[in-house]
């Protein structure tokens, strides 16, 4: 769930939306981020065969955000602190989302410490770096086994052939939503690590463990494994699949994928078709679902963009439910 763009594999559009030049300020400093504001049109058909009609309600509560991010640059040492404003929030609508310092040791080799993303996850998190306006069951969903922002200190290394990480943090997930860790290391702490191949051309592997120690809001201990690749077929076309599995115990345990095709109709005008699904353990309490996505977008200008999405869910077991998502969304970068 990096910050780099994952979803569209450098397609024109996808490169579009976030090849953009910050504002310099000075050799020091630079400014950037974006704004985005959607709108979001649900219909959910209940077993009953009741109609339930949610209206501008949000799939994804980070469709309507504002993020500015400052970069200080006094080589070797970078860092980056930004705020994040997500209106109608239940907690924190503004928000010190990222708040890092990293040394470059040289070789490939630094060293991270401070707020910082965690390293799972195919879709991004930031909103232009995303090919639609939801997430799917990976990110999202009853496992919620995609986390988000956490505290600690993190090694990384990369070449043209493979990249790896180790991350130590306060907890891979949260009580305090995704904005940050639980804040302590006395009661449990979190480990991620990563290993990314990119020798073979036009494709990329990637492979992730995260685990959180029984402590504190934890009342087990939780492991997550994930996998993605990443292949660009043509200059137009780029696929990608991603399968993650969480051992939560009784609480939140299952699996979940995603499949994407991305394709770049020319330097402005893209699609995505996404199909993704979670399956529950039998002992936790939610329903198995299955989701179905396509989501064309253009861009306007160097830093104005639009997308639109249609997704329909398709949930299984008690209570089962179909949902319809109309969505459109704007994203200013700046």
């Amino acid at each position: 769930m990096n910050t780099p763009l994952k979803i569209a594999g450098g397609l024109a559009l996808a490169a579009s939306l976030t090849a953009h030049a910050d504002i310099k300020v000075n050799d020091a400093l630079s400014i950037g981020g974006y704004a985005a504001v959607a709108y979001e049109y649900q219909k959910v058909k209940t077993q009953s065969s009741t109609d339930s009609i949610f209206d501008g309600t949000k799939d994804t509560p980070s469709a309507d955000a504002v993020k500015t991010n400052f970069n200080f640059n006094f080589k070797p040492v970078t860092s980056t602190v930004s705020l994040y404003y997500v209106p109608n929030l239940p907690k924190n609508e503004l928000t010190v989302l990222d708040a890092f310092a990293t040394y470059d040791i040289g070789g490939g080799l630094s060293v991270t410490g401070g707020k910082f993303l965690s390293y799972m996850g195919y879709e991004a998190f930031d909103t232009p770096n995303m090919a639609q306006i939801t997430y799917s069951p990976v990110t999202v969903g009853t496992l919620g086994a995609i986390p988000a922002y956490h505290t600690g200190l993190r090694l990384d290394y990369g070449d043209k052939e493979v990249s790896y990480g180790f991350a130590l943090v306060d907890s891979v997930f949260s009580p305090n939503g995704f904005a940050k860790g639980d804040g302590e290391f006395s009661h449990n702490a979190g480990l991620e690590a990563f290993v990314k191949y990119t020798a073979v051309k036009d494709l990329t592997l990637w492979a992730g463990i995260a685990y959180d120690t029984k402590g504190g809001f934890q009342s087990e201990n939780v492991t997550v494994l994930d996998f993605w690749a990443e292949y660009k077929l043509s200059k137009e076309a780029t696929i990608a699949a991603e399968f993650c599995s969480k051992d939560g115990g009784t609480f939140a345990k299952g699996t979940t994928w995603l499949a994407y095709l991305n394709y770049a109709i020319d330097a402005k005008l893209s699609t995505v078709f996404r199909i993704g699904g979670e399956n529950l353990s039998a002992k936790t309490k939610g329903n198995d679902f299955t989701q179905y996505t396509v989501g064309p977008a253009m861009k306007l200008t160097e830093n104005l963009s639009v997308r639109a999405e249609y997704s329909y869910y398709n949930y299984s077991g008690k209570g089962a439910l179909d949902k319809n998502l109309i969505g459109l969304q704007a994203i200013f970068k700046f």
